[in-house]
């Protein structure tokens, strides 16, 4: 298993609960992928815990929380090893991240790679989103006009990743965003090894039970059989979040 992740809580300088959960997931090219994933998870998971409580904007902490992650796989590198441009097989180690803070008001997220974020309101009358955008050989395609999103997920090299933690990156470039929904929902938190079997957000609220925010766990165990259903052709890691944050936390599998 080369993915990795974490799910706690903590208080804001006010008493309000804020739950967070990361996803990680190993790049199966590189050397070591699930030490990197799991060095990731809990470096930003660790950040997150010690920022929040003392008053650090969500946001800003799931900025270098990323940040964090990113010098924890650094750090894994074989500073002798060869070139990974002259000898592929032995790319540093890397992953993709993903994370989200949940607090009674605010959702934030933040991300780097093709791990995803999506938004379910409870109210299904509203619709649901991905939060995320993809650092991939699609997304640039459709962010450049030159194939739609049929057309680049349907190529070969959809899922080539452009953006990972890893001492053989380009230039990191956390992606962090914040929201104020309007209404409950839960937050999906997952790899691709998921939303390949629900990629767009209508599909992935389709598999989310009604009653999601009440059961996160068994929400997040639903989703992970669904994927398993359609093949599981790849590691499948989810969390789910209840919005507003409860007091009790929140569920994963």
């Amino acid at each position: 298993n080369e993915d990795a992740f974490t799910v706690s809580a903590t208080a804001l300088p006010d008493g309000a609960p804020a739950v967070v959960a990361i996803v990680c997931d190993g790049v199966s090219s590189a050397t070591r992928p699930d030490e990197a994933s799991l060095a990731a998870s809990r470096a930003a998971n660790e950040s997150l815990l010690a920022a929040l409580p003392c008053g650090t904007h969500p946001q800003q902490a799931m900025h270098d929380a990323i940040l964090a992650a990113a010098e924890a796989v650094n750090s894994l590198a074989d500073p002798a090893a060869p070139s990974h441009e002259h000898q592929p097989h032995v790319n540093a180690p890397a992953c993709t991240l993903v994370g989200a803070v949940v607090t009674p008001t605010l959702l934030v997220v933040g991300w780097v790679g093709d791990s995803r974020v999506y938004w379910v309101p409870v109210d299904r009358s509203a619709p649901p989103a991905r939060l995320t955008e993809d650092d991939s050989w699609a997304a640039q395609m459709v962010a450049a006009g030159l194939m739609n999103e049929a057309e680049a997920y349907a190529d070969e090299r959809a899922h080539a990743i452009t953006g990972w933690l890893g001492a053989d990156s380009y230039e990191l470039e956390p992606h962090t965003a914040s929201f104020k929904p309007d209404r409950p929902g839960v937050v999906v938190v997952c790899t691709d090894g998921l939303w390949n079997y629900a990629e767009g957000a209508e599909e992935m609220a389709e598999v989310v039970p009604a009653d999601a925010a009440e059961r996160p766990l068994h929400c997040a165990q639903v989703l992970v059989g669904h994927a398993l259903d359609g093949g599981g052709h790849d590691n499948v890691t989810v969390a789910v979040l209840p919005f507003p944050a409860p007091q009790q936390g929140a569920g994963s599998a």
